[in-house]
């Protein structure tokens, strides 16, 4: 039976961990959102309750709001804290998504779990997604996403998969971990096309993160929200973030 068949308020009562997911909710049936992370930044004008961290959530002040459903994902919470609310009586949503296509598919369960069909905004990403641009040629890619220590994306990264159909391969897909360390030396001689800096979770800008790299390295500096987002951001990221890439182009 869908979740959304079992409440008993229309819409359900709404906890979001989950800043993509947030924005996908409150874009979509807003009146369902009661409580978000403090690290849900979109919509902008988002009114809920704040609720904490998405590694460090107020377990209590969650159960306090009495939801239907908290929708949390795999890898950005934590599973003793998932538990914690179940032991509440609290039904949890554990979303997985590691590719464009199982964005897709989680973000069609979520909101049906919300009492939504699909939105419009969710076809249209659909539709920007079926032929996005593509680089003249195929290049090859570090992604850092954090320094102090320098973390690059690995393998199996939903990143990963929407850069790889921009036509940037990422030089350490095959690595056996999804978000290895990897000391800046090393990507300084790997002999890559392009390095792409994300503005999250770590913040590089013009100023903090190029000057690490050779001069002459092209260095591509992406919206993290339109590189790492599943939700509305998903409609415009294709051009947003192909703009980006052949900015940074020889």
């Amino acid at each position: 039976m869908p979740l959304a068949a079992t409440w008993a308020r229309t819409p359900p009562r709404v906890v979001s961990l989950v800043p993509s997911l947030t924005e996908a909710v409150a874009v979509t049936v807003p009146s369902a959102l009661v409580g978000a992370t403090d690290w849900c930044s979109h919509p902008v004008d988002l009114d809920v309750t704040r609720v904490g961290g998405t590694k460090n959530p107020d377990v209590p002040r969650i159960v306090a709001l009495t939801p239907d459903l908290v929708i949390a994902n795999e890898e950005e919470n934590r599973a003793p804290d998932l538990a914690a609310l179940r032991a509440a009586g609290i039904e949890v949503l554990v979303t997985e998504v590691r590719t464009l296509d199982q964005a897709f598919r989680e973000l069609d369960r979520v909101l049906a779990a919300c009492g939504a069909g699909s939105p419009p905004w969710l076809a249209e990403a659909r539709a920007a997604w079926a032929d996005p641009p593509r680089a003249a040629a195929r290049l090859r890619a570090a992604v850092p996403i954090w320094r102090r220590p320098w973390m690059v994306l690995g393998r199996d990264t939903f990143a990963g998969d929407l850069l790889a159909r921009l036509g940037v391969d990422n030089a350490y897909a095959a690595h056996a971990e999804r978000y290895p360390r990897v000391a800046v030396e090393e990507l300084r001689s790997a002999g890559l096309d392009l390095v792409v800096l994300p503005d999250e979770p770590y913040r590089f800008t013009r100023d903090d993160g190029p000057e690490a790299f050779e001069p002459g390295t092209q260095v591509a500096l992406v919206s993290g929200r339109h590189l790492t987002w599943y939700g509305p951001s998903l409609t415009e990221a294709p051009a947003v973030l192909g703009a980006a890439l052949r900015a940074a182009g020889p």
